[in-house]
């Protein structure tokens, strides 16, 4: 933590705050929080304190009590932070389309599979359905 009140360099220390919410896990997934789409808002003032809102995927997580303590523990840990606030906010909701193309990928979700009208409207052009 910088104990200083000197102006920081607020996108350096940004760029260290999003590799260490790489590092984060929900327990129940094995994807960090950041490509989870947990992170809805990160901002970080000159004066070097972090504000972050984020979600998780269900009220009803069973980490709800303790991962934002975990995230805001370790943000003020990076360098060049002098404090962190973590929120808890639960609108919008959490949905898969929140997570990055990557962890899609890891969870096997990573790809469009064509609904099933889609092949019956093909199928049906090339007359094998009526």
């Amino acid at each position: 933590m910088n104990e200083t009140n000197e102006p920081t360099d607020t996108d350096s220390i940004k760029s260290k705050v999003l590799e260490t919410l790489k590092t984060v896990y929900d327990p129940e997934i094995p994807v960090n929080i950041y490509e989870l789409g947990l992170i809805y808002d990160l901002t970080v003032g000159h004066d070097g304190m972090v504000d972050i809102r984020m979600t998780l995927t269900s009220p009803a997580c069973p980490v709800a009590g303790t991962l934002p303590g975990e995230v805001e523990a370790k943000v003020k840990a990076v360098e060049g932070v002098n404090n962190a606030k973590v929120e808890l906010v639960w609108e919008p909701a959490w949905t898969p389309e929140r997570m990055s193309e990557a962890a899609k990928l890891q969870l096997n979700m990573g790809f469009d599979a064509p609904s099933f009208s889609d092949k019956k409207d093909k199928f049906t052009k090339l007359g094998r359905i009526p």
